[in-house]
């Protein structure tokens, strides 16, 4: 079953939208990832972990710092090393 709904958005998200083919699906994804991130902090919060908006921001920047390490070939070491584990992994089976 699917509403529909009308919302205003800022002129640089909807530009960004209008770029989507189905505007509706990016949407409803979008919002499916947001809520499952929230439920997974409660979560997280609920066993114990002090989470707050300041850590999360360092560990999203830390992981963004990270990302842009990864140089093609480290890439092409890990596609190397994968297909390696793979094979090896195809032996034991046999």
């Amino acid at each position: 079953m699917t509403k529909k709904i009308t919302i205003s958005l800022p002129d640089d998200l909807a530009e960004r939208l209008a770029l989507e083919p189905n505007v509706s699906a990016f949407v409803a994804d979008s919002l499916r990832r947001r809520v499952a991130g929230e439920k997974t902090r409660e979560i997280l919060r609920s066993v114990g972990f002090k989470l707050t908006d300041e850590g999360l921001a360092r560990a999203h920047a830390e992981m963004e710092q990270a990302k842009a390490s990864i140089t093609p070939e480290l890439r092409a070491q890990a596609a190397q090393l994968q297909a390696e584990v793979e094979a090896a992994r195809a032996r034991v089976r046999r």
